[in-house]
């Protein structure tokens, strides 16, 4: 694998030490309850779905396997592709929310292989800013720029969107609505931007695992990819079926505006 350029040096170093305060500041007050977003659950959006008696989604019916989704922030990066090969290898899809500034607009081949591949292309913001601290129109612009760009490269406009490190609001729920945007959280995550150790995150990402759960992952960094395939193999045998975001909550959908983890 080749080494970091300079400049996705940089944003690793950034991530790691926006990561490592703010985020588990905020998985802190997500997961206590005290000020954190409401959110539905996939069981309950499968649930409530008008027709459940609807044919099997694809391959996957999560009303009777027991489903988890792979998750990826913030690429693309110059370890996406060996990701990809990796998810092809294994037959696994996955659902990559995006960054736009220095990784779509640098890496557009990676986002039409993503799309062409089967695999889930969302948004996760245009520059990582924190959207619970811009004014609405920034919040706007910071939502739109990523949409339109995957939308030129991939003939999709993106419906689901990771909030950076989390962090939502009202505001951000009422622009999600009106971009046909629902918000995507996560119930598992290795915070990989804390280490390099392949077999540490793997051995986070098993020890919070269950069904229905949203694995959250950086494909941005050294340790990750590596992860993967250890990853797929020991959750398959403990018998998870991997599917997209969508196919979790299949034969329901996600409903812009709201919030799912």
């Amino acid at each position: 694998m080749p080494s970091l350029t300079k400049k996705m040096k940089k944003t690793g170093i950034a991530f790691r030490t926006a990561g490592t305060l703010a985020t588990t500041a905020a998985l802190t007050l997500a997961l206590s309850g005290c000020s954190g977003p409401d959110t539905t659950a996939p069981s309950a959006v499968r649930a409530q779905a008008a027709d459940v008696r609807a044919a099997r989604f694809g391959t996957v019916d999560c009303r009777e396997v027991k489903c988890i989704a792979l998750t990826f922030d913030a690429g693309p990066s110059e370890h996406s592709a060996h990701l990809l090969d990796i998810l092809g290898e294994k037959q696994v899809p996955a659902t990559f929310f995006l960054l736009g500034k220095r990784h779509i607009e640098k890496y557009p081949e990676l986002v039409r292989r993503m799309a062409d591949e089967g695999h889930e292309v969302a948004s996760h913001t245009w520059d990582h800013k924190i959207l619970t601290r811009l004014r609405p129109e920034e919040i706007r612009e910071e939502l739109e720029r990523p949409n339109q760009e995957i939308e030129r490269l991939t003939g999709q406009r993106p419906t689901l969107m990771r909030p950076p490190q989390g962090r939502t609001d009202d505001t951000v729920h009422e622009l999600c609505r009106e971009l046909g945007l629902a918000e995507v959280l996560w119930s598992v995550t290795a915070k990989d931007y804390t280490t390099t150790d392949p077999d540490l995150i793997t051995r986070r990402v098993l020890a919070q695992a269950s069904r229905d759960g949203i694995i959250l992952l950086h494909d941005i960094y050294d340790g990750t990819v590596p992860a993967v395939p250890g990853i797929i193999d020991a959750l398959k045998e403990r018998g998870y079926v991997f599917v997209t975001v969508p196919q979790l909550l299949a034969p329901g959908t996600a409903e812009p505006g709201k919030v799912y983890r």
